[in-house]
């Protein structure tokens, strides 16, 4: 009960608008990791409105970690859209695989820009909190706390992770089990329960979606061996 009262309280001091807001968001984004758990194309679509909503949630809340990941997100959801209506049969559903040597280098690549740039944007966040002055500004990290290195560190979990589900490899969900995992208690913290909540759905779905998609492939393997014999 404790936690519940924890989860609402921040929410009375937040207006309708926000609360909505945040509301719409979760459920588009718990629409998109079905979706994508069904390799189905809408998983792009409905994750474009959820992300979209929260750049402008998280900038409010000065997430900015957070708020790059949803940015490149629906940037890189028009990508992800467009790779897999070129490569579905039915224009709804794809095909998966593991990820090669070569997608694995790429994807450690994108996680080391990641930590760079993220922190390079904590770096200068006094900067632009005081609206783009230097005037009695000094740059560092010293102001980062626990959540703020955590978000660092989702953020490059999730960009990999991103970039694994356009590409349709099935480790994809090994990155978004990991980063769920983390946020949620971050989230907690960060005093929005709706997307606490939210987490926790994404990773019981990422958990399912990893068995189904390795399932798939699978289930391919062995047709493709029955059509030898």
């Amino acid at each position: 009960m404790d936690i519940l009262n924890y989860l609402i309280a921040p929410y009375l001091s937040y207006s309708w608008q926000q609360i909505l807001l945040e509301f719409i968001a979760a459920i588009f984004g718990l629409l998109s990791v079905y979706f994508s758990a069904k390799k189905n194309i809408w998983v792009y679509p409905t994750g474009i409105i959820s992300t979209t909503i929260y750049v402008y949630i998280l900038y409010h809340f000065g997430l900015w970690g957070d708020m790059l990941i949803n940015f490149y997100y629906t940037s890189m959801s028009i990508y992800g859209w467009i790779k897999w209506a070129k490569s579905s049969e039915d224009h709804i559903h794809v095909e998966v695989s593991h990820a090669t040597k070569r997608e694995w280098k790429i994807c450690a690549v994108l996680f080391v820009l990641s930590i760079a740039l993220v922190t390079l944007v904590y770096y200068y966040k006094p900067y632009i909190n005081n609206g783009f002055s230097m005037i009695g500004i000094i740059l560092d990290l010293s102001h980062l706390d626990w959540a703020n290195y955590m978000d660092i560190l989702t953020t490059s979990i999730f960009l990999a992770g991103m970039w694994l589900m356009a590409e349709k490899k099935v480790e994809s969900w090994w990155f978004w089990i990991i980063g769920d995992l983390i946020c949620i208690p971050m989230m907690i913290y960060k005093e929005l329960g709706i997307t606490a909540v939210q987490y926790i759905v994404f990773t019981i779905i990422s958990i399912q979606g990893y068995i189904d998609w390795t399932k798939s492939i699978k289930e391919k393997k062995k047709n493709k061996s029955n059509q030898l014999y």
